[in-house]
């Protein structure tokens, strides 16, 4: 899973970014709201953390102009805690929840897996196909109750398929949600991690959809 964190003060960016790359997210971050528009309309995220107080461009003429542009991502908005007008004005522009700073990182953290449920169809964080089952909240993985030990990147890749059974999705697709911006992306790996996953959980769910890509097959 893929996230854009908008947010101008470095310590507190910092401070997000490692916790929620340390919680199995790939995170791309903008300190200014002139990027962040720009990263939110042109690539492909599962959630956006979007501070209002963003210099150059504000969080609510982002939030605006997205919403205009047809960019549905959910979108997760930082705002100042007694600002009821500006949780309200956010909420108008098209942001799908607030937190008001300051805030306990666990409670981010614990908005983005619901907003991505939300987004996906999906109400509980625990998600489960046959045998396989993937709890969100803990990052564990289990196959008829034992425990699956996955890599990072496998484990986002497996996450990406269980928020979306039985959809067919390409290469492409699954490299834009496993890796940040910054990382040497290569679809070509991809393979190597499905292969690496479907050895591990020990079940055919997984299908290779020639020419199209991969299918999490649900019952």
């Amino acid at each position: 899973m893929r996230l854009l964190l908008a947010e101008d003060d470095p310590d507190l960016s910092r401070q997000l970014k490692n916790f929620l790359e340390d919680s199995g997210y790939a995170v791309d971050v903008s300190l200014n709201g002139e990027d962040a528009h720009f990263l939110g309309e042109t690539e492909a995220y599962d959630a956006i953390i979007l501070d209002l107080g963003l210099p150059v461009m504000d969080g609510i003429s982002i939030l605006k102009q997205w919403r205009k542009e047809g960019v549905d991502t959910p979108v997760l908005i930082l705002t100042a805690r007694d600002s009821w007008s500006e949780k309200v004005a956010g909420l108008d522009a098209g942001a799908d929840d607030y937190v008001p700073k300051p805030f306990q990182i666990e409670e981010v953290l614990a908005r983005i897996r619901a907003l991505i449920r939300r987004a996906a169809g999906q109400s509980s964080a625990e998600l489960s196909v046959g045998g396989l089952t993937l709890n969100s909240a803990s990052s564990k993985v289990t196959v008829d109750g034992n425990p699956i030990k996955l890599t990072a990147q496998e484990y986002k890749l497996l996450s990406y398929m269980m928020h979306h059974p039985n959809k067919v999705i390409s290469r492409t697709e699954l490299t834009e949600h496993i890796y940040d911006q910054d990382f040497d992306r290569d679809s070509n790996t991809i393979e190597v991690f499905v292969t690496r996953i479907r050895k591990k959980i020990g079940l055919d769910i997984i299908k290779t959809i020639r020419g199209l890509g991969y299918q999490l097959v649900a019952d």
